[in-house]
């Protein structure tokens, strides 16, 4: 049996569909349509058991219970498992996750917020890049919630779920510095992001702490768009042109697994002459031999802190009142092995 539409509404009502779906938006009060009008067709629909599908309640309510969930690299393990988490989280609220990746490619992301923008998702969850400042800005004017994790943009002004990147790297460069090394290098992805920048400013800071002057030629910055082998290579030769480097803090766990097989191939040990830290942890780190040390980001706590205010958001969305501007930072933990 075809299942009831709009239109048999209509029909059985003796309106048109437009006053049907005026009535199911909950606009006809404002579409000046009368009361008894109303009291009519909300009988008809009582009384053909006529249950809205999905498309009708959104509709009605405004809502798709689908949330946009746009990141850097979906396959980057903290990536990968923010988005598990906030998928789980969100999915105990009633709301459904879809999710992409901007591969650092700011028409691709301008891209993915029309696409989610054209499924009429509920609401934003991002983490930005350089240049998308006027695209969020254009969803907060037309009041749909949007929280950013990860990273921020300066001058936006957009609630938030960040890390403290400087103390996280300032304790990974102490780390190393407590274990005797001097000569540190710091490799990092050359991206312009925010929390990238800061986790260099930790490890300066760290080093300047303690009186060892910071070498700008220990210091590589790796291109995004590198593939696998290319930032091996690329690592290999850092590596064989400073030999006096004795420890190594990675910015990003990826950058820090392509190290491993960079010292494979270079035959080079990690051992009390030669330090190992990656910036976010990685499975990686506990089974190689010897273990490598890492900046462990509370992963659950992000997903936790997102999701909170993304749903805070959608309710005082429904309810027409002001967004509220909330700014969370949280702490990494230095896990030592």
């Amino acid at each position: 049996m075809k299942p009831l539409s709009i239109k048999d509404i209509a029909k059985k009502a003796n309106v048109s569909i437009t006053t049907v779906s005026f009535i199911l938006n909950g606009k006809a009060e404002k579409m000046r349509i009368s009361q008894e009008m109303i009291a009519k067709v909300e009988k008809i629909i009582k009384e053909l058991g006529f249950k809205p599908n999905q498309v009708a309640r959104s509709l009605r309510t405004g809502n798709t219970k689908t949330i946009g969930l746009i990141v850097e690299d979906i396959s980057n393990p903290f990536f990968a498992s923010i988005a598990r988490l906030i998928e789980d989280k969100a999915y105990k609220h009633g709301y459904k996750i879809i999710y992409s990746s901007t591969e650092n490619n700011l028409d691709k992301a301008r891209g993915l917020i029309k696409m989610f923008k054209s499924r009429q998702v509920d609401g934003y969850i991002i983490a930005p890049m350089v240049g998308m400042e006027e695209d969020i800005r254009e969803l907060l004017t037309d009041r749909t919630p949007v929280v950013v994790f990860d990273r921020n943009l300066p001058g936006l002004e957009v609630s938030s779920v960040l890390i403290d990147n400087v103390e996280g790297a300032f304790l990974a460069t102490q780390f190393l510095i407590q274990k005797g090394k001097k000569n540190i290098a710091f490799v990092n992805v050359d991206v312009e992001v925010k929390q990238i920048k800061d986790r260099f400013t930790g490890y300066e800071k760290a080093l300047k702490a303690s009186k060892i002057k910071a070498d700008p030629n220990i210091c590589k910055l790796i291109p995004f768009s590198n593939t696998a082998e290319e930032t091996t290579n690329d690592l290999i030769d850092f590596f064989t042109a400073n030999p006096q480097i004795d420890a190594v803090l990675f910015g990003t766990n990826y950058l820090a697994v392509r190290g491993l097989f960079c010292f494979k191939e270079m035959n080079k040990k990690i051992d009390k002459d030669f330090k190992v830290i990656a910036y976010d942890d990685h499975d990686i780190f506990q089974l190689h031999s010897p273990s490598i040390s890492a900046v462990e980001q509370p992963t659950e706590e992000i997903a936790d802190q997102v999701i909170s205010l993304i749903l805070k958001g959608l309710t005082i969305s429904e309810s027409f009142e002001e967004q509220q501007l909330n700014k969370v930072v949280l702490s990494s933990r230095l896990i030592e092995r």
